[in-house]
């Protein structure tokens, strides 16, 4: 059987994410974008009669298009949905010479979600939204009647041979 490593978070980002900053932002040698974000993913457990809030922090590296296209909407607090995977770097540290290891996830997909950055709580699917725009609430005038749909419209026949009415 074949080894899963996949993780999937939804939390807020603890910091802005500074293009001018190396250490967060940076192209590789081949032209590729790399940002280093953190994320704050709040748990609720409950300690006795009440209930805690723990929050863990997560380091998650954005390559490519997807780093370059959400770097000016990666703000503090703003709430992300990260799928991807867990890396583990090793390395000995000089001082000391001890073994050191850091886990973190290398983002596949970054999602942005609603929340606290005036964005109406627009979402992201595929990676970013370039241009925000809100949903219509409702697109015909309350005077109007919605559209109605026959099945034909769906692509079944009446006498498909189908009992229920569900177009799919």
């Amino acid at each position: 059987m074949t080894d899963i490593n996949t993780v999937t978070i939804v939390g807020r980002l603890t910091r802005d994410l500074n293009g001018s900053d190396q250490r967060e932002y940076a192209f590789t040698p081949n032209g590729q974008a790399r940002a280093n974000i953190s994320i704050a993913v709040n748990r609720s457990r409950k300690q006795g009669d009440q209930w805690v809030d723990e929050a863990n922090f997560f380091n998650v590296t954005i390559w490519g298009k997807t780093a370059e296209n959400l770097l000016p909407y990666l703000k503090k607090g703003k709430q992300i949905c990260v799928e991807g995977y867990l890396k583990q770097d090793r390395w000995q540290d000089k001082t000391t010479g001890q073994q050191r290891s850091n886990v973190s996830i290398v983002a596949n997909n970054v999602q942005l979600l609603g929340g606290n950055s005036g964005n109406g709580g627009a979402q992201s699917a595929g990676g970013y939204t370039p241009k925000f725009q809100q949903p219509q609430q409702n697109s015909f005038a309350p005077s109007q009647e919605a559209p109605s749909y026959d099945d034909q419209s769906f692509g079944g026949a009446p006498d498909s041979g189908f009992p229920e009415d569900i177009p799919f």
